[in-house]
């Protein structure tokens, strides 16, 4: 297992890689010993699969709030997607920044997303599939969520201009700067 960090400290690359033989290849998706050996601990209670038959979709960007707020393991299954976490904790030095990153079912590569950060991402090809390990179950009263195309974010959606398709509930969603995030930065 190979862990990388990106811009924004706890934001972390994940590349478990891959065991190829001439019948193909096994990629072990999540080891608690080698994650935790890496210095990430945690216990995973719910797995969720979404599907994007069309390119396009953008879903996020969600969260949970506390006591419900949720760490997430992405990994896309098959097709491709953009895929962002966003900084919500107030006080952190990273807050509001974002970190993007491209996935597809060729890359062994998993983006952890840690509790106090919004997630989202974007379907950039037919049939794609993304798999969410969950820190803590799916809490209706707790989910939220802010703008996908927050002018203030600055994310880049790899997506041609109309070609987005978003569901009403997160075309709704408030801008960050209209959101009063319950996270705090502890560092």
């Amino acid at each position: 297992m190979e862990i990388s960090q990106t811009s924004i400290p706890g934001v972390l690359i994940l590349d478990p890689g891959r065991h190829t033989d001439e019948r193909g290849w096994l990629s072990e998706l999540w080891n608690p010993d080698a994650l935790g050996a890496a210095g990430l601990d945690v216990d995973f209670v719910q797995d969720n699969q979404s599907h994007n038959s069309k390119a396009g979709p953008v879903r996020g960007l969600h969260f949970q709030v506390p006591p419900h707020a949720q760490g997430k393991l992405i990994t896309c299954l098959s097709g491709a997607i953009f895929d962002v976490a966003v900084d919500l904790r107030v006080g952190s030095p990273t807050y509001g920044r974002h970190v993007g990153l491209r996935m597809d079912a060729d890359d062994t590569r998993q983006m952890w997303i840690p509790a106090g950060f919004a997630h989202g991402y974007c379907a950039l090809e037919d049939n794609t599939r993304v798999l969410y390990k969950l820190t803590a179950p799916f809490a209706p009263h707790a989910a939220k969520g802010i703008r996908w195309d927050d002018p203030a974010l600055g994310i880049a959606w790899p997506l041609e201009a109309g070609m987005e398709l978003v569901n009403d509930r997160d075309r709704n969603l408030p801008c960050l700067a209209d959101y009063d995030s319950p996270f705090r930065w502890d560092g």
